[in-house]
This record gives structure tokens, sequence and C-alpha cells, in this order.
């Protein structure tokens, strides 16, 4: 398994889920053209691009170009390092068809053509590293970041701080917030994002 500090691009959930059993680190979906759309995703990207580098693995069709083209534009060609896989011809076994110039995409090319094409551009060469300890749920929840009743407003805060998209998920929140720092870094924010509200309480 590649690890990677970067956070990998990639256009849609089947695409994830093939790197997700090849690569340790944060795997994004632009969920192809929508991302034009999408600004919370893009604040996102432009965050982990500008805190650790992206890494962009798209389709080696023309659209997956054009959507390499408008992550550059958005997050910064000097922030991002460019994955491609070769031209194959055929069909993913889950469509019923072939893509419009018949080209598989990242999810039908062969796991080791996608090392190969990982290795080639950079990533994988060293570990992740974290800190001691890992963000997780329960750092969350002992945070007041989830399951208590200012949370909403608690996490609202924090991401603000953070420039992310404000309707992300517990899971995705710890995804990210796992790529930006480790666990001690996290409290130390939370303790210095909230101490005014300590301060009150022990008014």
């Amino acid at each position: 398994m590649i690890h990677t500090d970067r956070a990998i691009v990639v256009e849609g959930k089947y695409d994830k889920i093939k790197l997700g059993g090849m690569v340790d680190g944060v795997i994004l979906c632009t969920d192809g053209f929508r991302i034009y759309k999408d600004k919370e995703m893009q604040a996102l990207l432009r965050t982990l691009a500008k805190k650790q580098g992206l890494a962009v693995l798209t389709d080696s069709d023309a659209a997956g170009f054009q959507i390499r083209s408008f992550l550059r534009s958005i997050c910064g060609k000097e922030n991002i390092v460019d994955v491609y896989i070769p031209d194959l011809y055929g069909k993913e076994k889950r469509k019923a068809h072939r893509s419009k110039e018949g080209k598989l995409g990242v999810e039908g090319v062969p796991e080791q053509m996608l090392l190969e094409a990982l290795q080639k551009a950079g990533i994988g060469a060293s570990a992740v590293e974290h800190g001691s300890t890992p963000v997780d749920k329960l750092l969350l929840f002992e945070l007041g970041l989830s399951g208590g009743p200012d949370a909403a407003g608690r996490r609202k805060v924090l991401m603000q701080h953070l420039n992310l998209p404000q309707h992300l998920s517990t899971n995705a929140l710890v995804t990210v917030l796992g790529a930006l720092m480790d666990a001690p870094q996290l409290v130390q924010l939370c303790e210095q994002l909230f101490k005014n509200e300590e301060t009150t309480d022990e008014a």
C-alpha cells in the first residue's frame, strides 16, 4: 500500500473505492463536473492544496483533462502534482456501454498500472507523518465538536477558522482534520478558539 501526505483527487466514488485499497491517505471526489458548481468542495480542495498539496488522478479522456485544468485554476498549479493513467480502451464491468471515447477510467485500470502511475508522479515516496496521535471521532466528542448541544456551533467556528465547507459530515471532518493536523494540534487549536467560552463558564 502506498502512503502519501498529499490529498488525492479523483472524479467519482468508484475511483475512490479502487484507490482506497491501494493508498493510505485522503482521497476526495470531484463528482465529475459537479466540482464547477460545488463551492464547498472547491474551498476544501484549496485548503488542502495549500496545506499539503494535491495529486490529481482523473480519467485520460477530454473530460478528465478539463477537470484537471479547472483544479489548477482554483488551487494553483504549483500546489498540484498530476498523475496520468495510460489510454486503455475497453468497458468497466459495472457499465453497460463504453465511455464516449471508449477509454477505461481510473476504476477500470489495473492496480499495477495505477501504482506505477502514482510512483512515476512521485506519490508514495514517504509515509504520512501526523504526529503521535491521530484525530478520531472520540476526540471530536471530547472536544465538544460532536454529540453535544453546542457541537454544531463549535464545528462551525472551527471550520470557518480552517476555511472548510460548513456541511462536512463527521466522518469527512475527521478525515480532513487528520490530513491537516494531529490530535495534540487539534486540542491546542480548540483551546485557542474556545478560550473565551471557558472563561465565561468559570465566571
